[in-house]
């Protein structure tokens, strides 16, 4: 089990350690700067930071025996000339990072590979620990690519990589909203997965169109590959042939709606969520935090609230801010309000660790 948790917040990046049987914050880097997602790379120990600066722009950071050196960020290629296209709202989109919002290690045959999703849509590939980056142009080239719409972000984004256990040249993304995307050649070809899921924000005829299900968080097993879990905006979804199709899971209390999902690295059947009411509010139902769990792929669901706060909880946690350790019995999890509460017995009872941290926008064990 993993002692160490790295939590990205509004202003830095906290390190939090369980010391004599409690976790503690133990350091803060970046203090100050927006840290909208780090990645602690278990093959060789190495740490990324990704970092927005706003008008400065978005930064890449990887840690060192010493602290942290500034590495490469991905970025797009330039606009043909006299190419103009535009977003959902008609507004010029520009072929710039707007945000670093999914970084994933490669598999263990490919040491040194990252994968990197941005906004407003780029996937990248380093094959040198972040040195270099390679734009993926045959996803970014797809005439399909077009019709990815963005959701609350406005702008289309990548947020989800899953790279298959079993070959590490297999690997799915989801986009917000676009869908759930496949390559088995490396990124050198793409499908389009997801049938099942509905969108009922979507004009009739689009419902069931793979392309339009705005997913907020693709999750798969590693013991069991071909089963994937998807929290979407219309709710929880299930799949057993590696997503290419999906089944809804209905009758979820107190809430289908959420943005995360962690699923047991051997359980196939057992997954966690963090629900809230849907648009009209976003917030815990009732203003009790829970979090919900299922070990039976579904049929049934447990309402864990033990040592979460049940009245006026208003927290939302974001689809990295969710996390679960490789043993399969910590999880950890941060809101938008500053609250850090770490589970040791795979959800059952909670510790909030602190409540008083900038907004968190990722949580991930080191």
């Amino acid at each position: 089990m993993s002692d160490i948790l790295l939590v990205s917040t509004r202003k830095g990046l906290f390190t939090v350690a369980r010391k004599a049987k409690q976790w503690e914050i133990t350091a803060v880097e970046f203090l100050g700067d927006n840290v909208t997602l780090a990645l602690s790379d278990r093959r060789d120990g190495r740490r990324y930071a990704a970092l927005d600066h706003g008008h400065f722009g978005v930064k890449l950071h990887r840690s060192t025996a010493n602290g942290w050196e500034e590495i490469a960020t991905p970025s797009y290629p330039p606009k043909p000339d006299g190419y103009e296209e535009h977003d959902m709202w008609g507004r010029p989109l520009n072929w710039s990072t707007a945000r670093i919002w999914a970084l994933e290690a490669g598999g263990r045959d490919e040491p040194g590979v990252i994968w990197c999703g941005t906004l407003p849509g780029g996937l990248f590939r380093s094959s040198d620990r972040g040195q270099s980056w390679d734009m993926i142009r045959s996803l970014w080239d797809h005439p399909k690519r077009k019709q990815w719409m963005g959701g609350g972000a406005d702008l289309p984004g990548i947020h989800s990589i899953c790279v298959d256990p079993r070959n590490s040249r297999r690997v799915w993304i989801a986009v917000s909203t676009g869908g759930i995307w496949f390559t088995e050649d490396g990124g050198a070809g793409w499908s389009l997965r997801g049938e099942g899921m509905r969108a009922e924000y979507a004009p009739p005829e689009q419902t069931h169109d793979p392309i339009a299900q705005d997913v907020h968080c693709l999750a798969q097993c590693p013991a069991a590959p071909q089963r994937m879990w998807v929290q979407h905006h219309n709710g929880i979804f299930i799949s057993s042939d590696e997503g290419k199709t999906f089944t809804e899971i209905t009758g979820v209390e107190p809430s289908a709606f959420g943005f995360p999902v962690v699923v047991h690295p051997r359980e196939p059947d057992t997954a966690w969520f963090v629900p809230e009411i849907k648009d009209e509010k976003r917030i815990p139902r009732e203003g009790k935090l829970v979090v919900t769990r299922t070990r039976d792929g579904g049929k049934t669901f447990d309402v864990l609230t033990k040592g979460l706060p049940q009245s006026h909880a208003y927290d939302v946690v974001y689809r990295h801010a969710l996390v679960l350790d490789e043993g399969g019995e910590r999880l950890a999890f941060g809101s938008t309000t500053g609250g850090l509460w770490v589970s040791e017995d795979q959800g059952d009872s909670w510790t909030c660790v602190t409540h008083t941290l900038p907004p968190v926008y990722a949580v991930r064990f080191a």
